[in-house]
């Protein structure tokens, strides 16, 4: 049973805290809240100690003998801060205590996830963008705050996290452990999932069967890792995870122009989505109707741009990100999958290339996937069958270590 703490700041999502905390106990692990006093204004301490089953207090000088100013933040395996304020995250930032919570923040060498919420003005002000990163960079997990209705008639960015989407990062967060809990602290990752769609007419389009899936938990995977991650979506089947920018797109023109435009800033790209190879030339403004003849439409494809190369061809201009691609790849008569991966990777130009044995429709729209990771270099990762989260982390992992070794990719000054 891990200890977790539960830190509580004085907004309006405070409430939402109670679902969290509930969560967590469900789960079995032992949750000590700690709240801010303010926070104890939207929700009051009989609240969280009749659901925690712990004692509450804000201030230093409750229970002095048991110095739970300097033992809570010892004792946690897993800090939650949600809602952090924008307060709290600039007197984290900072190393200010003058409360119980700021002080466990300071004396706590376990694994710290804020999930923010405030008006969209007050997350989008240089103070408290300069306190996230620093936060990110010693390796703090602080999320992206959602995009939605916030208090009174104003919507932006700013609304917590669902608390399901905070304790599924949290969760595996507190799975990962210490050691590598933030290694890609302090890094911008792109990443691009499912499928796209090219319209024949307002009603039919071509598609594929990419469910998303891989690409999601990937940008999940960077988040718990401590990146920044801007999550491209195109068609998913499955929610988008806590604590990332997502910008939705449908066609593969659309993907192509929201991965060229953002790839520059990024540090790592991913494109785990599944673009049409192919366009019809021309879309109907109505819909095609059957007739009475049974004669069929001749639809005209068009090839539509090649993102992944193109992402390649880009970098020679800019401060390099690293790029993995993928490649869904079935033998043939010519040639097994491998062979085909590897000329793909010739072609392409990416830095790690992410394999999908397809035969037989396997890995699409399954919770599993196994998967061979090549390298430019002529590594070669075998990753066995497993859950699509646990293959993401094992890309990180490629990823993380050419990081280290410096690879097609400059580190971040």
């Amino acid at each position: 049973m891990s200890t977790v703490v539960l830190g509580v700041g004085g907004g309006i999502a405070a409430y939402k805290a109670a679902e969290i905390l509930r969560r967590f106990t469900e789960s079995g692990h032992r949750v000590r809240v700690v709240p801010t006093t303010a926070a104890l204004k939207f929700v009051g301490a009989p609240t969280w100690e009749a659901l925690s089953g712990q004692p509450v207090s804000t201030d230093v000088f409750t229970s002095v003998p048991e110095v739970p100013h300097v033992a809570i933040g010892q004792g946690a395996d897993l800090v939650v801060v949600a809602p952090a304020t924008a307060d709290l995250l600039a007197k984290a930032a900072h190393g200010l205590a003058d409360d119980l919570l700021t002080n466990t923040l300071l004396t706590a060498r376990c694994p710290i996830v804020m999930a923010p919420a405030m008006h969209t003005e007050m997350w989008e002000h240089p103070a408290t963008q300069a306190n996230v990163e620093t936060l990110r960079a010693r390796g703090v997990v602080v999320l992206e705050p959602a995009v939605g209705r916030l208090t009174g008639k104003d919507t932006g960015k700013g609304r917590l996290p669902e608390p399901a989407d905070i304790v599924e990062t949290a969760m595996a967060v507190l799975e990962r452990g210490e050691a590598r809990t933030a290694d890609l602290a302090g890094l911008r990752v792109l990443v691009s999932a499912g499928g796209t769609r090219e319209y024949l007419d307002p009603v039919r389009y071509l598609g594929n069967r990419s469910s998303g899936r891989q690409g999601v938990a990937l940008a999940q995977a960077a988040a718990a890792r401590g990146a920044k991650v801007t999550l491209v979506a195109a068609n998913v089947a499955v929610p988008v995870p806590a604590g990332v920018d997502v910008v939705r797109v449908e066609t593969t023109a659309e993907l192509y122009d929201a991965m060229l435009e953002r790839s520059g800033a990024a540090d790592a790209v991913v494109m785990a989505a599944a673009p049409a190879d192919f366009r019809p030339a021309s879309v109907a403004t109505t819909k095609i109707k059957k007739n009475d003849e049974g004669t069929v439409p001749d639809v005209t494809l068009v090839q539509n741009p090649d993102i992944l190369r193109a992402l390649v061809d880009e970098r020679q201009d800019r401060r390099m990100p690293l790029i993995v691609g993928f490649a869904a790849e079935t033998g043939d008569e010519t040639a097994g999958v491998l062979e085909h991966a590897r000329a793909k990777l010739a072609r392409k130009g990416c830095d790690l290339l992410v394999v999908n044995d397809v035969s037989d429709g396997k890995a699409f729209d399954r919770p599993e996937n196994e998967v061979v990771l090549l390298g430019k270099d002529g590594t070669v990762t075998e990753v066995p069958l497993g859950a699509k989260l646990t293959v993401a982390h094992a890309i990180w992992d490629s990823v993380a270590q050419r990081v280290d070794k410096g690879d097609s990719w400059p580190p971040r000054v």
